[in-house]
C-alpha cells in the first residue's frame, strides 16, 4: 500500500469539517458502503448526497466528515479508495 503523502497539515486546522466526494459504480449499495466505511474510522451521523452521472452509469456520493488530524483524513481517503464499488474519491 502506498503511504500518501499530503500537506493538509499545512493547508488545513484541525479538527475540520472535509467533504469527501466518492465516484463510483452506479449501485444501491454504494452510498451505504461509504457511509459503513466512515462510521468505522470517523463514527457519525451522515445523510451522504447522491448524484447520478450523466448517462447514469456512476454515482457521486458526498459525505461531510469531521476529521481530527493529517493522518486520520488520509486513513480515510484510503479506506474510501478500498471498496469495491469505488473509483475515485476527491
Amino acid at each position: 500500500m502506498t503511504k500518501l503523502d499530503t500537506r493538509f497539515d499545512e493547508l488545513l486546522d484541525f479538527p475540520t469539517v472535509q467533504t469527501f466526494k466518492v465516484m463510483g459504480i452506479a449501485h444501491h449499495d454504494l452510498p451505504l458502503h461509504v457511509v459503513s466505511c466512515l462510521q468505522e474510522h470517523a463514527p457519525g451521523d451522515y445523510a451522504p448526497t447522491v448524484k447520478p452521472s450523466a448517462k447514469g452509469n456512476y454515482h457521486s456520493v458526498s459525505v461531510a466528515v469531521t476529521v481530527t488530524s493529517k493522518e486520520h483524513m488520509e486513513l480515510i481517503y484510503t479506506e474510501l479508495a478500498k471498496i469495491e464499488l469505488v473509483r475515485v474519491v476527491l
